[in-house]
């Protein structure tokens, strides 16, 4: 991770915020030859001591399911915003120009559940996102395509050992420099962009 002091968010509640708007994550471990991912939906828990923890599912016997069932050691990578920086926006000169981007990365154990433990798994997530009234709605799904699902499909838990970030938002230029690069992301039609000039314009004192 590229890590410099100044790009670092330390306000706990902003990136406990930013994982609960990026929740599809990054999930890495070690394979047998290679290391493995897979790109999963997760749900965040804070305990009553500060502890953290998120949960989800996958698919069994893939090559992430075996990697992680041999090795419990992972990475989450969440990944935000990001936009190019001209260093044409600069007020100084003979600068390099640069990308902006937000990610949070945690490290952790991961536990599998057992069919019940899978069964809420599924039922929490897709609660999360569908209404009670939706067609979707975990309640409107049959007892007999759950539990197929079930025998494909395992639930875990992460707890989560070790988190770090880079919100990197051209905090090392001149606030004039920093007003320069939200105005000319501002004009950019990528929402990426606007995201990015939003989070800039924020930190400039």
């Amino acid at each position: 991770m590229y890590k410099l002091p100044y790009f670092t968010e330390t306000d706990h509640e902003n990136i406990i915020a930013f994982i609960r708007e990026n929740p599809f994550a990054i999930v890495t471990g070690f394979g047998e030859k290679y290391p493995v991912a897979s790109h999963l939906p997760l749900q965040l828990h804070i305990k009553e001591d500060g502890k953290m923890f998120f949960s989800g599912h996958l698919m069994k016997n893939t090559d992430h399911h075996k990697a992680f069932e041999k090795n419990e050691h992972i990475l989450l990578i969440f990944n935000g915003p990001h936009s190019y920086v001209s260093a044409s926006w600069y007020t100084e000169k003979n600068v390099a120009s640069t990308w902006n981007y937000i990610t949070v990365h945690a490290k952790g154990k991961i536990r599998f559940t057992d069919e019940e433990g899978t069964y809420n798994a599924i039922k929490a997530i897709t609660d999360q996102y569908e209404g009670a009234d939706s067609p979707a709605s975990f309640e409107n799904l049959s007892a007999e395509y759950v539990n197929r699902l079930i025998k494909a499909i395992i639930g875990f838990e992460i707890e989560v050992t070790e988190m770090d970030n880079v919100f990197k938002l051209s905090q090392n230029h001149t606030a004039e420099t920093r007003k320069s690069i939200v105005d000319h992301l501002r004009e950019a039609s990528d929402s990426n962009a606007h995201t990015i000039a939003s989070e800039v314009d924020k930190r400039i004192d």
